[in-house]
């Protein structure tokens, strides 16, 4: 339930509508609105990738993190109604670019605590199923809250409650609707989910290095943060020693991640800004996309059990690549190009995404859940400027070649650039067990 209630940020927000209104033309000019969307993307990242590893870290130590994951979630569904607030100007452009910024930056640090839950709901012998199950859950309820804004909000010329398109009212009460659907339907989780009973808490690695060297107020309050990237650093040092496979794992993960986050993020940027969709036929893509991720997602988790999630994750990215080439060369045929190959894109992005969770899963030490996955959501985000940069650069690079004002479709280059870098980097990973647990000692404590 915490995939199906959070799913309307990734799929509503951030691909297939509020990101299409933000760099519409009622913003400002399309290569204009496309490197604004590129840069705040590439910010949120950057904060992610400062905050994740030590939040994880402190939330693991303080045992707390179902309360943890409950604050951040209720926060995005804030985060969320708040974009009712961007009016079709110009100038609220930045406004809506920093709001999502800041709601990627709360679901990327909540997915990452999320995920540190699966050990308590699956085993080694079937979290590919367990996380297959819920990512597929998740575009399943994407399709259903897109479906019920299309027809309740978006495609009618007067939609429910007397809603039109009139100052982008359609769009801004669907950002109403997301943020209620996740403060709802994530209820559960948090009526089933409770945190362990506290136990003495565990002290911060390396706090004391710092703690003592100044007496004043601020200095007190950062010794904590401080120990926390020092015990980060001795985690990343002794998994290196321990198990170089999780960090080469870690590295190549990152790279396609941020290669598969770049599909969500502009796959209906391109096909609004490219191949001329509406908002109501973005929509209707965005639903048809989320039933075959769904159901590819669920189906290959199975898989992942059965072959391992790295023959998957190599098996997605290479079609990834050659589908996200196609859209490329062959975007003069028009939309029904981008329906193929689009579609074909969306078989393979889940599974990936998917996959990489379980492959980490297995090899997590005991009690090193959040850290881990913080470092992964880190990793993650430390490359995630490549997709948003090279996006950007590509459209420029194309505009310098063709001369042409929209040349918007270059910008998939970029995407099938860090996807084939990430390829090249996961094919050297190899496949290890899980490792020893925090109390033999194996990592840093």
């Amino acid at each position: 339930m915490w995939d199906w209630g959070t799913q309307p940020f990734n799929t509503v927000i951030t691909t297939f509508v509020f990101s299409v209104y933000i760099t519409s033309a009622a913003f400002g000019e399309v290569n204009h609105t496309s490197r604004a969307l590129a840069v705040s993307t590439t910010i949120g990242g950057l904060v992610v990738a400062l905050l994740a590893p030590v939040l994880g870290q402190m939330t693991d130590r303080s045992g707390r993190c179902v309360t943890v994951l409950r604050g951040l979630t209720w926060s995005l569904s804030l985060i969320s109604m708040s974009l009712f607030l961007v009016a079709p100007q110009p100038d609220f452009l930045w406004f809506g670019l920093g709001a999502l910024a800041v709601g990627s930056v709360i679901s990327e640090i909540a997915g990452a605590s999320y995920n540190s839950l699966i050990e308590q709901v699956a085993s080694d012998k079937d979290v590919g199923l367990v996380s297959g199950f819920g990512w597929g859950m998740g575009y399943l309820g994407g399709i259903v809250v897109l479906v019920l804004l299309f027809f309740g909000f978006i495609s009618p010329e007067v939609g429910l409650f007397g809603v039109s398109d009139d100052n982008g009212m359609d769009v801004r009460v669907s950002m109403v609707v997301c943020g209620l659907w996740t403060l709802v339907f994530t209820i559960p989780t948090f009526v089933k989910l409770k945190d362990p009973p506290r136990t003495e808490s565990v002290p911060v690695p390396g706090a004391e290095r710092w703690a003592g060297r100044r007496p004043e107020l601020i200095w007190l309050m950062l010794a904590p943060v401080l120990g926390a990237y020092a015990g980060l650093i001795d985690t990343v040092r002794r998994l290196w020693a321990t198990s170089r496979s999780t960090v080469w794992f870690l590295i190549a993960s990152a790279l396609f991640r941020d290669g598969l986050a770049g599909v969500f993020a502009f796959g209906a940027v391109i096909a609004s800004g490219t191949f001329g969709f509406s908002s109501g036929q973005v929509v209707i893509f965005g639903a048809a996309a989320n039933i075959v991720a769904g159901v590819s997602t669920i189906i290959f988790g199975l898989l992942d059990d059965r072959i391992g999630p790295k023959k998957v994750i190599i098996l997605s990215l290479i079609a990834l690549i050659v589908f996200g080439t196609g859209i490329f060369v062959f975007h003069a045929i028009g939309p029904g190009l981008f329906w193929v190959a689009g579609l074909g894109m969306c078989l393979f992005v889940g599974p990936a995404q998917s996959a990489s969770r379980s492959f980490l899963a297995r090899m997590i030490p005991l009690g090193k859940s959040g850290e881990v996955f913080g470092l992964y959501a880190t990793t993650g985000r430390v490359a995630s400027f490549l997709s948003p940069l090279l996006f950007g650069v590509f459209i420029t690079i194309g505009g310098w070649m063709t001369g042409e004002e929209n040349t918007q479709y270059w910008g998939i280059l970029g995407i099938v650039v860090v996807l084939l870098i990430g390829l090249l980097a996961m094919i050297r990973v190899r496949e290890n067990s899980r490792l020893p647990s925090c109390a033999d000692d194996k990592i840093g404590r």
